[in-house]
């Protein structure tokens, strides 16, 4: 969903069948498992060109970031646009994309609300060292993407899912490998101490929500494709963390909508 700053390998995949999906929520094979190439961008996503803040957009302001203020928004949602360039509403009624849901944790601190992401181990065999929310795809035995999402932040995190009060949820995220990704927004009681998976999350850390909130904090990057045209993503850096692809799209969509 986003990627730390190590710099990707080139893929001999199609620039059509790279996607920063997590490799939780990639499809399972029903065929006995064999070798296949890692799946990197076909370009260095740090080293493109960008824009600081397109569109001269404004910073959220501090009073819609309280807890209350976006319980109040989420409850009575505002007209509003996503503009995160991977969006595709057109593709809601394809019944071919698999369902997945990831939570974005808002950590209530006495300071003001950090949202919480993951660092991927660097031994996973797809999307190694990424940065992205906690989640993951929605088994049969979920009873909703709620509950996937939860469960899923409980096994990556630890944090149990009785501190978490689910308020609302952004628009689905369709990304290029076939998922329909459900962003369910949380409030957090901080009250506990991450336990990562060691296999999967090498650190979990915070980001400040107005930082996030703040475009000119958001780079729109533009990448000629190795089999030609380019394509558009936003990212935002944070200290040694580059946060770009989906996870910064459904950051992107979320200051559109707090700012509407």
């Amino acid at each position: 969903m986003s990627s730390a700053i190590p710099t990707d390998q080139p893929s001999d995949a199609p620039a059509d069948e790279i996607d920063d999906t997590p490799e939780e929520i990639q499809p399972d094979s029903l065929a006995p498992p064999v070798p296949r190439p890692s799946q990197r961008p076909t370009f260095d996503p740090v080293a493109q060109p960008w824009v600081a803040n397109p569109g001269g957009l404004v910073a959220v302001p501090d009073t819609r970031l309280t807890p209350m203020a976006l319980r109040d928004r989420f409850a009575a949602p505002p007209a509003w646009t996503p503009d995160a360039q991977d969006i595709n509403p057109a593709r809601a009624a394809d019944r071919s994309l698999r369902l997945a849901s990831v939570l974005v944790p808002m950590m209530l601190r006495p300071d003001g609300i950090q949202i919480m992401l993951t660092q991927r181990t660097a031994h996973l065999h797809d999307h190694a060292g990424q940065v992205s929310f906690p989640g993951g795809r929605v088994e049969p035995s979920d009873s909703s993407v709620t509950d996937a999402a939860l469960r899923e932040t409980e096994e990556e995190t630890g944090l149990p899912r009785g501190l978490v009060e689910v308020i609302g949820q952004l628009p689905d995220y369709f990304t290029g490998t076939g998922f329909r990704v459900v962003p369910l927004v949380g409030l957090v009681r901080p009250d506990f101490a991450p336990r990562p998976d060691p296999f999967e999350v090498a650190e979990v850390f915070e980001v400040p929500l107005r930082f996030l909130m703040d475009p000119s904090n958001h780079r729109l990057h533009s990448a000629a494709l190795p089999a030609g045209g380019l394509r558009s993503y936003y990212s935002m850096p944070w200290k040694q963390f580059f946060i770009w692809g989906a996870t910064a799209g459904m950051l992107r969509n979320l200051y559109q909508f707090l700012r509407a």
